[in-house]
């Protein structure tokens, strides 16, 4: 048996479902923004499902996402909300560490937008600074493409902090990231990054991707989105996520049996994406006991 680091679920999702408000580009930004302590409660709620792990708030949060709508100047505003309502529930719970998200710059899924290196890095290089003093580790969210890694890995390192990198892939071919380019070759890339994972694609491509994980040696993972497919009208400018629709197929008891096969494989960091919630994760973590492996 096994120590398996359980993650949370999604949070923009979940913070859609219950603030009840209509999506907007800001997406959970927005959410934050209108609804203070929401981002606490979810956080609280994943804690108590058995989560170990509590995934900032920060994923949108991105000076060109903010600028689109005339709001840059709440940056690091932003920020400290988010880290202050992470803090919070880990406070609450008495237990757990912090993982810094750090999203995709330009839109996700959309390689084909990512800004040229030496514009992107230094932009994620600003995020990993704020996040650095106030987390565990940071996890770079949503790579969709080699230049992508290059960039988000070498601007997130720069904070000094533990990083862990996590790849998207295609939903129909797993050994291949969201731009093409194999998940084989990102391998190379992740000189210094201490995980290996793979997330927002659908569960029944994880298992290609951490085949071709595993060989970098790093501990690996996967944490999977519940959506039906990433739609056309998504994989456009300033999308909001109502463009996406939800599996109906995805309950806690069929995701939790994805996620058992990945630990067969080999994954030791397993949890959701978009569209999992509290109720998943609680379902992971009574199959991860059951089976006796150990949630550190």
């Amino acid at each position: 048996m096994a120590e398996i680091t359980l993650l949370d679920g999604g949070m923009g999702q979940e913070l859609i479902h219950r603030a009840g408000d209509k999506p907007t580009p800001l997406w959970s930004t927005q959410v934050m923004r209108d609804h203070p302590g929401l981002v606490q409660a979810v956080h609280q709620d994943y804690f108590k499902a058995g989560s170990v792990i509590a995934t900032t708030n920060t994923y949108a949060l991105h000076r060109d996402r903010l600028v689109k709508v005339g709001i840059e100047d709440q940056f690091e505003t932003l920020m400290t909300a988010a880290l202050d309502e992470a803090e919070a529930a880990k406070q609450a719970h008495g237990a757990g560490r912090i993982a810094g998200s750090i999203g995709p710059l330009a839109a996700s899924y959309r390689p084909d937008i990512h800004p040229p290196h030496d514009e992107a890095t230094p932009l994620y290089a600003e995020v990993a600074r704020l996040l650095a003093p106030r987390v565990d580790l940071i996890i770079c969210e949503t790579v969709a493409s080699l230049a992508h890694a290059r960039s988000v890995l070498e601007g997130a390192l720069s904070s000094g902090k533990e990083v862990w990198l996590a790849v998207t892939v295609d939903d129909e071919d797993g050994s291949l990231l969201r731009s093409g380019e194999k998940v084989a070759d990102v391998v190379p890339l992740i000189d210094g990054a201490s995980a290996l994972l793979a997330n927002c694609s659908a569960p029944e491509a994880m298992p290609a991707a951490i085949e071709q994980m595993l060989k970098s040696g790093l501990p690996v993972g996967a944490y999977g989105n519940g959506f039906t497919q990433i739609t056309k009208d998504f994989l456009k400018d300033d999308p909001t996520v109502d463009a996406l629709s939800a599996r109906r197929d995805m309950g806690p008891e069929v995701y939790a049996d994805h996620v058992m096969s990945w630990v067969d494989m080999g994954a030791t960091i397993v949890g959701g994406c978009c569209e999992t919630g509290p109720a998943h994760m609680f379902e992971i973590a009574r199959r991860l006991a059951a089976a006796g492996h150990i949630i550190p």
